[in-house]
């Protein structure tokens, strides 16, 4: 299996654990009763869990261009060091996003979604 493909499984237990945590997070915040329950009646969540929510989000909107990038490298045998660099890069920084975007640290979650940004251009790179 490629680097790209091995990050790509990754990926995707990644992912597990966002959906996870957020919905932890956001039922710990509304409470146990309402989380068990029905949910019919909405609840706002503290600053924490919306975060989390928000930084689920962000991946999600990352994440398939990481996996056509993956696919792409490894179909047309283009990958490179600097491509598993690159989705090395993207997925450690994307771990990284989770505490630093429900931290709250100013400037911590723009440079872990720049990085990560980074880490999809180096993918790229093999196809120009």
């Amino acid at each position: 299996m490629t680097p790209e493909l091995t990050y790509l499984l990754w990926a995707v237990i990644l992912l597990i654990v966002h959906i996870v945590a957020q919905a932890t997070f956001s039922d710990l915040s509304k409470g146990l009763g309402w989380a068990l329950g029905p949910q019919d009646e909405a609840r706002d969540q503290n600053a924490v869990a919306g975060r989390i929510q928000r930084a689920l989000r962000n991946y999600l909107e990352t994440l398939p261009a990481f996996i056509a990038l993956a696919l792409l490298l490894k179909v047309t045998e283009s990958g490179t060091a600097t491509s598993a660099l690159g989705a090395a890069i993207w997925f450690w920084a994307r771990v990284a996003y989770i505490p630093a975007y429900a931290s709250g640290i100013p400037m911590v979650r723009s440079v872990a979604w720049f990085a990560s940004i980074a880490g999809l251009i180096m993918m790229m790179l093999p196809f120009f």
